[in-house]
């Protein structure tokens, strides 16, 4: 009996890692105001099966407030999140338009960035890691027609 316990750890081993890599990685899933509700469930609704060739392969848990495309690196739609605190570093300094939506941006301390949208109802945050494209505003003119039609302008 002894001599099954190496291939049944061995086994046991295989089946974490193929369902760590196969499955997607937790997000917490933010609360948003009652105010930006409305908004972020349509934005779930309107965005794109396909960001640049990956494919839409949401967080667990389940969520109409997060959503991700790609696997590894992946990018990270969380809708109704809080102000972030990089909003308050100069926000003009470093805020891209995209396709008419307004972004601020901070670094992610890995080589990646976050952008959150600014003047809309609710704050959608989009984190691109390092090496997911190859410019990290790339990922952003395929989800700004959903923020658009979606999340009105406004505070």
């Amino acid at each position: 009996m002894r001599w099954l316990a190496p291939p049944a750890a061995l086994l046991g081993c295989t089946v974490l890692l193929v369902t760590a890599w196969s499955s997607p990685e937790d997000v917490a899933p933010p609360v948003p105001r009652a105010s930006a509700v409305a908004a972020c469930e349509a934005l779930d609704r309107a965005l794109p099966a396909k960001v640049l060739g990956h494919e839409r392969q949401d967080p667990s848990p389940a969520s109409p407030y997060t959503a991700a495309w790609g696997s590894s690196p992946r990018t990270v739609l969380r809708c109704g999140i809080e102000r972030p605190d990089y909003l308050d570093d100069d926000p003009l300094k470093q805020s891209p338009e995209v396709n008419g939506v307004q972004f601020g941006m901070g670094p992610d301390g890995g080589g990646g960035y976050y952008f959150v949208t600014t003047l809309r109802r609710a704050y959608v945050e989009i984190h691109v890691p390092k090496g997911a494209y190859p410019g990290p505003l790339d990922p952003l003119n395929s989800l700004t027609d959903a923020i658009a039609a979606t999340v009105p302008p406004g505070l």
